[in-house]
């Protein structure tokens, strides 16, 4: 008897599940906040250098009833737009300019310098954000970008820390700590005094998400049913989907930046307590030798369930020996190093590992940056939000009925061109702009949704879920580097878009070289995959070599008789 027999016999879809996936599925809806959060709370108004204190520069008050205005063209120069220079100040005061309509003859040349006495800010859409306390802006612009840089890691960090920690101290522990962790980092950030204390706590914050992700992940297939698991991943997947819509929402509502960061810390408090009605693992209480403990988890799912009886039927010696044969498989261990050993996963490990990386570089590439579109910040991140439905929607159709290679190349060539046919659009026509950049983030999303279910199939059981690691760590290095990208756009403007674009169209070529799974029978062992590879490779040979000869044509006596 298998564990999902075992779950039959309990109740394998009752209120147990869905109190169980209800419990588990409510805070991912807070979980996007965290990792978009910085949209809001890092955004950068509009900005210009500050005149001095007195107005003049040398010690001298500026002329008496001048307005702030006449004040700032004596100050700051006109870019092309007529809109202040956000960088950069005369270094000598240009009175004549105070006049009305005054203007600089053509041509006219004056010496400028970085601005000397801080920034003044727009604060007509954010009250606070932390650029605006900390003046990240003009050379101090990159640490904004480093800020979300370092989130990232601490999500890299997070990934592999807590999935050691989970195999030993167990998914439900590891699942409360973390939701402790996020609520007790996230609510310091908001207190934080200044950027480096703001970097440590988000750090921090990063690798409580990738704790909660994974555990989340475990705990949710652990109790499930096979057939239903797909519909639940899912319907999972849309939770962190709305939750793209609560984050604009919040932030139009909170617009002070320590404010916004408590509204989404907050919750992670309560959902630390309702952790007590989550269940553990079973398969891991039975492998780390707890099987009383096990036998009293499953005992209270079948109470909840209604099948109490069936429960107490069960026994301690018929957990263990019903599940022996998971043990042993469990205790089956494989390395990295695996995955380059046999020529077949070589291949597979570096096209696949390319495909998350360009799609979570070019997915935190765009929804990170969208001030740029010049449309409202929180209109775009709710359509930002909604594509996604759609987007999923339409993997799942082209994935079930085309293939998964299909599927996955796709979304990434047509997110690449997406991206890199903004680079042709003008400025002024930023419906246009917007609707690109939604459609790439869509294409994105698709390829994270295939990413998922073409990695599992991709490799053999026993070393799938190292293959996903490796995967899911390449997603968190593009991460990583997506912010910094960013910042070379201060030496062209277009380049960024060409990056972006570019890696996706990349992938979505290397994606060729994978094999098609959409209904392939997957192999158990690494043996039985290269096995079968060459098994596939003999069959293809055979099929050529058929082809060659029905190609020729038949020979008549006649030719043959001449050697034509």
């Amino acid at each position: 008897m298998t564990f999902p027999e075992i779950l039959e016999r309990v109740g394998s879809l009752g209120f147990f599940q869905i109190r169980h996936l209800v419990l588990l599925s409510i805070p991912v809806l807070m979980m996007a906040s965290h990792n978009l959060l910085q949209i809001f709370s890092a955004a950068t108004p509009a900005h210009h250098c500050r005149p001095p204190p007195n107005g003049s520069g040398d010690g001298i008050d500026a002329p008496h009833g001048l307005d702030p205005q006449a004040l700032l063209k004596v100050w700051v120069p006109l870019r092309p737009d007529g809109e202040p220079e956000r960088c950069r100040r005369y270094k000598q005061p240009q009175w004549h300019l105070a006049q009305p309509n005054a203007s600089l003859p053509n041509g006219t040349q004056l010496d400028t310098e970085p601005c000397q006495d801080g920034w003044s800010f727009d604060h007509s859409m954010f009250t606070s954000t932390i650029v605006t306390e900390w003046d990240l802006v003009c050379e101090s612009r990159k640490l904004k970008e480093m800020a979300q840089s370092v989130y990232m890691a601490g999500v890299l960090v997070g990934g592999i820390v807590s999935g050691t920690l989970s195999d030993r101290f167990g998914r439900k522990l590891i699942l409360a700590a973390a939701y402790l962790m996020m609520a007790v980092t996230s609510t310091c950030t908001a207190f934080a005094p200044n950027l480096m204390a703001y970097i440590v706590f988000r750090f921090l914050s990063g690798a409580s998400f990738s704790g909660i992700s994974l555990s989340t992940v475990i705990l949710c297939i652990e109790w499930v049913p096979m057939p239903l698991r797909a519909i639940q991943s899912t319907l999972t997947g849309y939770c962190y989907t709305i939750g793209q819509f609560i984050l604009p929402g919040l932030a139009y509502v909170i617009p002070e930046w320590r404010w916004l960061q408590l509204a989404v810390s907050v919750p992670f408090f309560i959902f630390f307590l309702q952790t007590w009605w989550i269940a553990e693992s079973v398969r891991w209480l039975v492998l780390k030798g707890k099987p009383e403990k096990a036998l009293w988890e499953l005992q209270r799912v079948a109470t909840c369930n209604g099948k109490k009886e069936e429960g107490n039927k069960l026994t301690v010696e018929e957990l263990t020996f019903n599940l022996q044969r998971e043990i042993t498989s469990a205790k089956s261990s494989h390395s990295v190093m695996d995955l380059f050993r046999v020529p077949a996963l070589r291949l597979i490990t570096c096209c696949i590992s390319l495909v998350w990386f360009a799609t979570s570089f070019a997915y935190y590439g765009l929804v990170m940056d969208l001030q740029n579109f010049g449309v409202s910040i929180y209109l775009v991140q709710i359509i930002f939000g909604a594509v996604d439905l759609p987007a999923k929607l339409v993997s799942f159709l082209v994935t079930n009925y085309m293939g998964r290679r299909t599927a996955q190349m796709a979304s990434l060539l047509l997110a690449g061109v997406s991206i890199l046919a903004n680079m042709f659009v003008p400025k002024a026509l930023m419906n246009l702009r917007t609707f690109l950049a939604v459609l790439g983030k869509g294409c994105l999303a698709a390829s994270f949704s295939c990413a998922f279910l073409y990695t599992g199939e991709l490799y053999p059981t026993v070393i799938r879920q190292t293959g996903l690691g490796v995967g899911s760590t390449t997603a968190r290095v593009g991460g990583i580097v997506s912010p910094l990208v960013s910042m070379a756009g201060e030496l062209y403007p277009s380049l960024p878009l060409v990056i972006y674009g570019t890696v996706p169209i990349v992938a979505g070529i290397a994606t060729f070289f994978l094999p098609e799974t959409l209904n392939v029978p997957l192999p158990d062992t690494m043996e039985e995959m290269e096995s079968g590879r060459r098994k596939g490779g003999r069959r293809r040979r055979q099929q050529q070599q058929q082809e060659q000869l029905q190609a020729i044509p038949l020979k008549t006596p006649e030719q043959g008789k001449f050697g034509i």
